[in-house]
């Protein structure tokens, strides 16, 4: 593991979250027309829109920073709270390869993004939130408040483990997750892996401020620190100062990822929770917003038919 920090992998870091936020609203609005390869028609349009758009952003934010630093150790883990940010993660599977290992539909290619894409959310397809056909994923919905406990459980007498665990900051209103920051004083031991929790505080639960958003960078730095963690606030949006951030040796450090919930969409805050625009099929105006999101993250840069992943 280095702290050496490259502009290249700044660059690939940043094009691998463009590309997974790309799948993912492709994942949640396409049937067909998957590379945009000709303008969108209300043909292209799922008839039926499931899924949650809000969270991914931060979802390929965290992956792709946490997976290029400590990626390359085998014992390193990504647990998912937000499960319902399903699409998000698994473009990040699917891009990495993880997906094909247990899927041979999913190849790294456009065939594989037409599979994915299509079968979101889609009958005998995938579900709109990450469940055990997911690899690594052992529960129905995801892990939306217990994450923090099953990262502490995974580490459990093994102490080469690095567990990095993302929580919605919704999620850690509820009862399970903030007793689980209690853990660290329980099992940061030596005979146990390293947990590397992940508050991403992007403002808004599904209709409302979370709390947490409410609150002021002092009265959480307090909170944190109440619970015997060093609070790191993360730049969602800075990826150099992300990784400078996670080269630093800092001990028992509680991350607070800040990212604008929808960013790169058309709504923000609770209007994104779920799908930003309702009706492209049925409403040219929409239709167009569509087009010119997915278009803003210049997928011929980040993907090429015949050559798949371009970073």
């Amino acid at each position: 593991m280095s702290g050496r920090i490259d502009i290249e992998t700044i660059e690939k870091i940043r094009k691998r979250i463009r590309l997974c936020d790309y799948l993912a609203v492709a994942q949640l609005y396409l049937k067909d027309d998957f590379l945009l390869e000709r303008p969108l028609t209300p043909e292209d349009i799922k008839p039926r829109l499931l899924g949650h758009w809000g969270t991914c952003h931060g979802i390929d934010v965290a992956y792709a920073n946490f997976k290029s630093y400590f990626g390359a150790d085998p014992n390193f883990n990504f647990i998912l709270g937000p499960g319902h940010g399903f699409p998000a993660l698994q473009a990040n599977l699917f891009i990495d390869g993880d997906l094909e290992k247990v899927d041979p539909k999913a190849t790294v290619n456009a065939a594989g993004v037409a599979y994915i894409c299509k079968s979101f959310s889609w009958p005998d397809g995938f579900p709109s939130h990450a469940s055990p056909y997911t690899p690594g994923i052992i529960t129905e919905g995801g892990e939306l408040g217990y994450a923090l406990a099953n990262a502490y459980g995974l580490n459990l007498g093994h102490p080469e483990k690095i567990t990095a665990v993302l929580m919605g900051d919704g999620e850690l209103e509820t009862a399970t997750a903030i007793d689980s920051l209690n853990l660290r004083n329980l099992l940061s031991g030596r005979n146990n892996g390293k947990v590397l929790p992940i508050l991403h505080l992007n403002g808004y639960k599904i209709s409302a401020p979370s709390i947490y958003a409410r609150k002021s960078e002092r009265e959480m730095n307090e909170l944190i620190r109440g619970f015997g963690f060093e609070p790191v606030w993360l730049d969602g949006e800075d990826t150099e100062a992300i990784q400078m951030i996670l080269a630093k040796n800092i001990k028992n450090p509680f991350y607070i990822l800040k990212t604008e919930k929808g960013y790169g969409g058309p709504n923000r805050h609770h209007e994104a929770h779920q799908i930003p625009l309702k009706n492209p099929k049925s409403d040219p105006a929409e239709l167009q917003a569509l087009e010119e999101w997915l278009k803003s993250y210049n997928l011929p840069e980040l993907f090429d038919e015949e050559k798949g992943v371009l970073i």
